[in-house]
Parts: structure tokens; sequence; C-alpha cells
């Protein structure tokens, strides 16, 4: 019984040991495309961060202004016509904010959209402008 109780608490150690650096797997768009890549290149790519927490390693960045305008759409009717509107033609402001955290190399940690938008191409605008330019 002793051996048993040395041997869940040795392995109870050894698992308490391991952690992880905010890694894993990616969750989003964003993270697969900046985590691990230096800030720096995020940078010089889309301007400097708005601001940051004061320890060297949170920034915010904020842009990609953008204004598209987004045609109505309208039913298939007879013989090829348009059929009954179904939703106006709309004026969208685009941007996206995220949050950075980099570690000691200045290479990104983690990325995550605090600002974002419905894009004009899906669900997230800051998807769209900030991963389909990431540095490969």
């Amino acid at each position: 019984m002793n051996n048993r109780m040395i041997s869940l608490a040795c392995a109870a150690a050894l698992l308490a040991g391991c952690t992880t650096t905010g890694g894993g797997l990616p969750r989003n768009a964003l993270e697969s495309a900046w985590n691990g890549k230096s800030a720096g290149i995020f940078f010089a790519q889309f301007g400097p961060p708005a601001g940051d927490e004061g320890d060297g390693r949170n920034y915010t960045w904020k842009g990609g202004y953008k204004t598209v305008r987004v045609p109505a759409k309208y039913a298939e009717g007879a013989n090829g016509k348009k059929g009954k509107r179904l939703s106006n033609a709309q004026t969208r402001y685009l941007s996206c904010t995220v949050k950075l955290s980099v570690d000691d190399g200045y290479m990104i940690r983690s990325i995550k959209a605090v600002g974002d938008r419905p894009g004009v191409n899906g669900p997230s605008y800051c998807a769209e402008f900030l991963a389909g330019k990431a540095a490969k």
C-alpha cells in the first residue's frame, strides 16, 4: 500500500512540473498565422502598437481601417431577373484591434482580437486583414 502511495505521489509531482508556455494548438486564424513569429515583423508590416501595458511584453494594436460598400442581395427571379430584395446595400466601416503578448525574444506568444467586426468574406475582419497578410 505504501509503495502505491509513494508511486502515486511521485507521478503527481512529475506531472505538476509539466507546464505549457501559452502555446498549444492555435485556436483561430490569427494564432495560426502569427504565433511564434517576430513582433517586429508584425509592427513593421501593420504599423506601431497603439499602446502597451508598460511591461514591454503586452501590446495593443489598432488598424486596418477600411470602408466597403456591400451591394444589396436579391432572390433569383424568373428568367434570370432579379427577384425580391433580401437585404439592403450597406456601407461597412471595418477596423481591427488586437492584443499581442511577446516573450523575451520579441516573438509573439499570443494574439487575440479584442475589437473585431464581420469581414467582407467571413465573420472576422481581423482574420481577413491580418492572417491573410502574415509573414512567411
